[in-house]
């Protein structure tokens, strides 16, 4: 009995010390208090997962040194490596807090937003998902300056400082690119409608011209970004509402050796709040991420899209005064619709070439089948189309100021075949002609950054574009004769000029000049009823800008605001003729002055506490634009408000978040009246827009997250129209959008 007494006890001294020593803890705690985190999800590769308690304490018992990947849904996520025993305190970063903390790759360079020289805004993922997840518009229309429309659903319209002028449809004016890849057609184009929201995670605004290192577009830059994955995952969501809204999506994300493979589906549908406004849109994705070395990235990606959505057309003001949801006569029997199919394949290289140089080169195929009844004809066009774009980095020092140096290139190209017939009740009839259209831009660029000291960062940049389309209409009815016709633009210089200077840790000046040309896009020479206006110019322009960025109250008070004078020429305007087909035209010259401002104040930020977060926030836009040297007919209409501007646009939005995971999102939205002519004789008047959405998140066991969530958009009931028809012929001008609605949806996530 003594023996074997012994040896227990020798036993359990032997096996108690590798216990305690296996044991690994970490401390989860808030970067800017100190206080401990509640909730994060703590996760090895291998599918083992745990969340941290009140304290902030994680235990794991590991074998091996282990790679722990930090998830919190108000924290920025992280990884470490955590050693077998080793205890240690790790310090988790708020999501987006401070203003050096928050990186932009805006001009081409990564750099904190605070020694931006320019005005950037951020798409962040959490305000795609405040709203109703049908579309990205309400997420873009929180921050100022920027005004996204939807004239019904799917049919988009982005205005960047009141570039949408010249948009009776459509995306134009607005360069835009995903995940690296020039998204926008080199006629100038955008089918933004083609992905739904899940296809990103969040973009980065430009607001102005950035010609000189995107080429064309005197609104601005958006750039959309792709999410990495952390884990492996699977999710399944599904959501309803008002007019027969339905909407679900399947995905899973699979980390490999030496990167990660994702593919999702989302399927939506919806009746519409009009009469002939349903839509229908499938998107599948595929990614792919892969380390070839420890110097190079490789992405991938398949988006394959099939959209189709009914157009019920403008309401002149007594249509509109007598029933809102009624579409414009004819539309319906005409079978006014849109059915595109398009087909993506992506690729991106990244590569750090030596220490101090590095190259990205992006590279796309792409085709799509297009089909547009309309109430006057019938349109049809098959495209195909590639690109790329590439730049070459180089960090160095000139004497002892620290430079960074970009130089490259983009290149796109694209054949459409189109032919337009007559519309005999929806279908299509006696062809009228029949193009086939070559359209191809590129531009090369360059640019400089100069670190004059610390706190100064000086940019200049240049580019050289160039741009030309081919017309060759093999069938023309009225005529029968064929011919060819095509129009070369002049090489462009577009230069820009920025300075950024920052006060101290937590705010910055800025002041910038900058050039920007658009030239007119196919759709804009070759119209819908058949004439070719050859005559038509690029707009150019010069953007004149100054701002400010501050964050006081340790961070938890943050403020932008900016300036801006935008001289624009040859500015191209639209006009209808008696059948109601859209034309084109330069107008003279437009003044543009405004002022932006953006606030974001943390009244409560309290990780350990049942409210953990309550965030509010304000936007602010003012608009003094206007027409200069302008005639219409004789009539001299300079000095008039720039049409489908609102001189005020302001944002109020509320966030709250608790422990348990119940949230609500609260947005409030003033619009300014906006004039619908160009002779102002047309008003829309001003409105009101509310919504709210609420819903809660829980994990179920160590592998699963639920969410449940509901919203109602439009809660005051307002009566107004997302995206007027402009200088509308027969006073068509109002697309009526929906009134007060309902949404709710479940997620489920596993992590494995």
């Amino acid at each position: 009995m003594k023996l074997s007494y012994l040896l227990s006890t020798l036993l359990i001294l032997f096996i108690t010390p590798s216990f305690s020593y296996a044991q690994s803890i970490i401390f989860i705690k808030d970067a800017d208090s100190g206080e401990p985190i509640s909730g994060v999800r703590a996760s090895i590769s291998n599918g083992t997962a745990a969340f941290s308690d009140e304290q902030g304490k994680v235990t794991f018992d590991l074998e091996e040194k282990s790679k722990i990947t930090l998830s919190h849904l108000a924290y920025e996520s992280s990884s470490l490596d955590l050693s077998q025993g080793q205890s240690l305190t790790f310090r988790m970063k708020k999501r987006t807090t401070q203003l050096s903390e928050v990186v932009v790759s805006s001009f081409g360079t990564e750099r904190s937003l605070l020694n931006q020289a320019a005005s950037v805004s951020k798409i962040e993922e959490a305000d795609l998902y405040r709203f109703n997840e049908t579309s990205m518009v309400n997420a873009f229309n929180t921050k100022p300056g920027i005004r996204f429309e939807e004239r019904a659903p799917g049919s988009y319209r982005i205005s960047i400082r009141g570039s949408s002028l010249r948009a009776p449809f459509g995306v134009r004016n607005v360069k835009i690119y995903w995940d690296g890849i020039p998204f926008t057609a080199p006629d100038g184009t955008t089918a933004l409608n083609i992905l739904d929201l899940t296809n990103t995670d969040g973009a980065e605004v430009i607001k102005g011209p950035a010609g000189s290192i995107y080429g064309a577009g005197n609104g601005g830059v958006i750039s959309f970004t792709q999410k990495e994955v952390q884990e492996n995952s699977a999710e399944v969501e599904a959501m309803g509402g008002s007019y027969g809204l339905q909407k679900y999506r399947v995905a899973v994300r699979q980390k490999t050796e030496n990167g990660s493979l994702s593919a999702s589906f989302v399927k939506q549908k919806s009746d519409g709040y009009r009469e002939h406004s349903a839509l229908d849109r499938s998107v599948l994705q595929v990614s792919g991420q892969f380390n070839p070395s420890d110097r190079q990235e490789l992405r991938t990606q398949i988006l394959y899209s099939d959209l189709f959505y009914e157009i019920p057309g403008g309401l002149n003001a007594d249509q509109y005064a007598e029933n809102p949801q009624q579409a414009r006569p004819g539309s319906a029997n005409q079978n006014a619709s849109i059915k595109q199919k398009t087909l993506y394949g992506t690729l991106v290289h990244a590569y750090d070439i030596s220490s101090k140089w590095a190259n990205q080169t992006s590279l796309y195929i792409q085709t799509t089948d297009f089909e547009n009844p309309f109430n006057l004809d019938y349109k049809k066009e098959t495209q195909y189309g590639y690109g790329g774009r590439t730049k070459f980095t180089l960090d160095d020092k000139w004497g002892q100021f620290p430079v960074r140096m970009i130089v490259g290139g983009e290149y796109q190209f694209a054949n459409t075949s189109a032919q337009n017939f007559g519309n005999r009740n929806g279908q299509a009839d006696t062809i009228r002609f029949s193009d086939d259209l070559l359209a191809s831009q590129g531009f090369l660029f360059q640019q400089l950054e100069v670190s004059w000291t610390s706190t100064i960062l000086m940019t200049a940049g240049l580019s050289e574009n160039f741009s030309r389309f081919d017309i060759n209409r093999t069938v023309d009815a009225s005529t029968g004769l064929p011919y060819e016709v095509g129009r070369t633009f002049d090489p462009v210089l577009v230069p820009r000029i920025a300075i950024s200077a920052q006060l101290n840790e937590k705010s910055s000046v800025f002041g910038s000049i900058s050039s920007g040309f658009s030239p007119p896009t196919i759709d804009e020479v070759r119209t819908n009823e058949g004439s070719i206006n050859l005559d038509l110019d690029p707009e150019r322009g010069t953007n004149y800008e100054t701002g400010y960025r501050g964050a006081f109250f340790e961070n938890n008070l943050r403020v932008e605001g900016s300036l801006f004078y935008f001289k624009l020429n040859e500015t191209i305007t639209t006009y209808t003729n008696d059948q109601g087909v859209v034309l084109f035209r330069n107008a003279g010259a437009t003044d543009q002055k405004g002022f932006e401002a953006k606030v974001d104040y943390d009244l409560i930020h309290s990780p350990g506490s049942w409210l953990q977060g309550l965030r509010i926030g304000h936007a602010y836009s003012y608009h003094h634009f206007r027409f200069k040297d302008y005639y219409d007919g004789g009539e001299d209409l300079s000095g008039n408000k720039l049409t489908g501007v609102p001189p005020n646009n302001l944002v109020n939005t509320l966030d709250l978040q608790t422990i348990s995971g119940l949230y609500l999102n609260f947005t409030y939205q003033w619009v300014d009246s906006i004039p619908l002519t160009d002779d102002n004789s047309v008003f829309q008047d001003p409105y009101h827009l509310a919504n709210l959405r609420i819903g809660w998140r829980t994990r179920i066991g160590e592998a699963w997250t639920m969410e449940a969530f509901a919203g109602v958009d439009n809660l005051l009931d307002e009566k107004y129209s997302l995206g007027n028809d402009l200088n509308a012929f027969g006073g068509r001008y109002y697309q009526p959008a929906a009134a007060r609605n309902y949404y709710g949806g479940l997620k489920f996530r596993l992590a494995y």
